[in-house]
């Protein structure tokens, strides 16, 4: 069998910290003896085996993760990664995300959000050869790109022609290796519980990324199939989707110092990036990002604030946007206490040192790390120019480009379209374009588009997407009088706001679009020929930098692993395993004080406060006060423990992760991280990174005594 570099990566002795790395299943053999010596009881080489237990019950959500708790589908998952479910099904005479949601049979069951999916992997292979072939090897630019687009696209097909699977073709190490998922892609999602948001959003942004925590982050699906157990759209006659394998619930409860292990599917990391990104991410783009975030919160408040149906609509939209906001300002802070980028470049510098002292070496590696950091400078310049842009575009112009591309593609046979418009992509484009005007509203989306259109109006012409001003009819130098009028006027003249004329587009040819009076729809068309020239000329450029920096990665692996050094990819949202021990802190993010490895319910009623972030429920506070805790105490808290630390290495994409004890039973679900470690996505510092799980004993007590959810405790054998 073929040793590929991944492999090659961990064969050495495993030299990094064991609470560091999100690990490939299949890599979890060659760290067989730090996960025993860590207290995992079961064997290791199950872990690489995806359709039996434990991976079998872990899904991914297509952004969270998620698991099977029950023979009938039933997922747990995070309150924040349900959030948007709960908030589309809520009105202002009945607001869920307030009062919670709970169906006590499966006819009470809703659909979840437009476009919700739940994916069962089921094969991970690595298909590197195949996607680099000796062609595409030669190539560069946007012929490499093209030419790897085809491999994966024909791939993809041939994996997808068992009905009712997603299949994708993963990139690790820069390019370097492709892997290839195949995934069940259950399309019938539908809420079934969620707490109020005074156990679920506790705390609220107040207490995001922070400790001590009191947050019951979690929330239930359920995933459903035809009656011949086949993915389909939703359907009253679907039934319950029957897993092969779901988590049990540990009958056990969790102490400081007890192994723990999340599965999950974490999004993204950057440890092995460039010191040139990390000057530009910190220096530049998170501070960017930060005041643009910091932008859109205060104009949906502003806009919402005396509209509670457009409040609502918004409500997934703020969670999202403010739990980046506050993640990136704490990455600041942390990188600028911090030597990380002088680190970072010692660390790159002596490896370009290694490389440069073997003459072999050098002819090998050395022309790709030249030519990836002139690259990747050239890409984050063009970054910049087009940064306000990606925010001023009204929504529906975006969906009209979409549709507009999607029509143009329609004309060539389905292998030969653009990924993303292909027939495969199409139930779930129609899922989110038909359910757009649920969490749309036409003076917030203005309101955005004038703020943003101001500050990218105001860059160097030269700087300006000359198609898209003309298209507007906006141009640099316009009052804001004159430049609300012509907002106003491209907005009142399209209907796509309106859910079937908006849908009807998606079966419509190009000349349909170009014979259209609608303004969004003659502003996509008008736009159409530039915006396929600029994504060519990102293609040229992406191609380079993929053959430049898989060159970089590779010398980089083989540069650790002359020192001993396992290499792990970064996360890329495809499943990972991370494991470590239930622990706190000796000191907490002041540098003072330690930090106890548990939370309880005595926080709850110590942080409620009657109103916004910290409004626990009545019957929560009664429970609380009437000691009414059921078999859900701690025995040495002598109380319900609500949130614990461990010395896991998670990321976003990990929340609602299964937490599995040494014997792989459910102990509480991922959900956050500490702000001073969330660095760590670029920097993992061991003394430090601590990530947040809710407990299960405090979601069971809260299910129990306090939602009455007896039917899912019953369900998940858990009474």
């Amino acid at each position: 069998m073929k040793k590929t570099l991944l492999s090659l990566a961990i064969l050495t002795s495993f030299a990094a910290q064991a609470d560091e790395g999100m690990w490939m299943p299949q890599q979890l053999p060659q760290v067989a003896q730090q996960l025993k010596a860590a207290g995992l009881e079961l064997d290791p080489a199950s872990l690489t085996k995806l359709t039996e237990f434990p991976m079998g019950a872990v899904v991914s959500l297509g952004g969270c993760s998620a698991s099977f708790v029950s023979p009938q589908g039933l997922v747990v998952t995070n309150h924040h990664c349900v959030y948007n479910s709960v908030a589309v099904n809520s009105t202002p005479q009945k607001d869920l995300l307030a009062n919670g949601f709970l169906a006590k049979t499966l006819a009470e069951e809703v659909p979840a959000s437009p476009g919700s999916r739940v994916f069962v992997t089921e094969e991970v292979t690595n298909v590197t050869d195949q996607i680099i072939d000796k062609k595409v090897a030669r190539l560069t630019g946007k012929a490499r790109i093209d030419a790897i687009e085809k491999n994966q696209k024909e791939m993809v097909a041939a994996c997808e022609k068992t009905p009712g699977y997603r299949c994708t073709v993963a990139s690790y190490y820069g390019g370097l290796e492709f892997y290839r998922l195949k995934q069940l892609e259950i399309r019938d999602v539908r809420l079934v519980h969620a707490p109020p948001a005074g156990v679920g959003k506790f705390g609220g942004d107040t207490d995001n990324w922070m400790w001590p925590r009191h947050t019951g982050d979690y929330g239930f699906y359920r995933a459903y199939v035809s009656k011949d157990g086949k993915a389909a759209d939703y359907s009253t006659d679907n039934v319950p989707y029957v897993p092969k394998h779901f988590l049990k619930v540990a009958t056990e409860g969790s102490k400081e110092g007890d192994f723990i292990m999340v599965v999950g599917y974490p999004g993204r990391t950057n440890r092995h990036r460039l010191p040139s990104e990390v000057q530009y991410t910190f220096d530049w783009n998170y501070p960017a990002f930060v005041a643009a975030s910091g932008d859109v919160l205060a104009i949906i408040e502003r806009e919402t604030k005396n509209d509670p149906a457009a409040k609502l609509k918004y409500a997934g939209q703020i969670a999202g946007v403010n739990n980046y906001y506050k993640n990136r300002k704490g990455m600041l802070t942390s990188y600028e206490n911090s030597d990380f980028l002088q680190r970072k470049t010692a660390e790159h510098n002596a490896m370009k040192a290694w490389v440069n002292a073997d003459a072999a070496r050098k002819k090998q590696f050395a022309g790709d790390i030249e030519a990836v950091e002139k690259l990747i400078a050239e890409r984050d310049s063009h970054t910049k120019e087009g940064f306000y842009l990606g925010y001023a575009q009204p929504r529906f112009l975006s969906s009209a480009r979409t549709l507009y591309r999607l029509a143009n593609e329609r004309t060539k046979p389905d292998a030969a379209r653009k990924s993303g418009y292909q027939d495969r992509d199409m139930a779930r484009m129609t899922s989110v374009i038909t359910g757009q005007d649920r969490t749309y509203d036409e003076k917030v989306d203005k309101a955005l588009v004038l703020h943003f259109l101001t500050k990218y109006l105001a860059q160097p012409a030269k700087e300006q997407d000359t198609a898209f001003n003309t298209a507007l009819g906006i141009r640099s130098g316009m009052s804001q009088d004159e430049l609300k009028a012509a907002i106003d006027k491209v907005y009142a003249g399209s209907k796509l706001a309106n859910k079937e004329e908006r849908t009807a587009w998606l079966k419509k040819s190009p000349a349909d679009f170009k014979a259209s009076d609608d303004s969004f729809i003659k502003a996509a068309v008008a736009m159409y020929d530039a915006d396929l020239k600029d994504e060519a000329k990102a293609e040229e450029l992406g191609g380079k930098i993929q053959k430049a920096y898989s060159g970089y990665m590779k010398a980089k692996i083989a540069y650790m692993n002359s020192k001993g050094q396992a290499v792990y990819p970064d996360a890329n949202g495809t499943l990972r395993v991370t494991f470590g021990k239930i622990a706190g802190r000796d000191h907490g993010a002041d540098g003072t004080g330690s930090w106890t490895a548990f939370t309880t319910v005595k926080g709850v009623v110590a942080k409620h406060t009657g109103e916004g972030e910290f409004n626990a429920p009545t019957a929560q506070l009664a429970a609380i006060k009437n000691k009414d805790f059921g078999k859900y105490v701690d025995p040495v808290l002598k109380t319900v423990p609500v949130n614990y630390l461990a010395t896991l290495d998670i990321t976003g994409g990990n929340s609602g992760s299964a937490a599995l004890n040494k014997r792989g039973e459910l102990i509480g679900l991922a959900f956050d991280g500490t702000l001073d470690s969330i660095i760590s996505d670029w920097d993992f510092n061991a003394a430090n990174t601590r990530d947040i799980q809710v407990d299960v004993r405090y979601m069971l007590w809260n299910m129990k005594h306090v939602d009455k959810a007896d039917n899912l405790l019953k369900e998940m054998n858990a009474l």
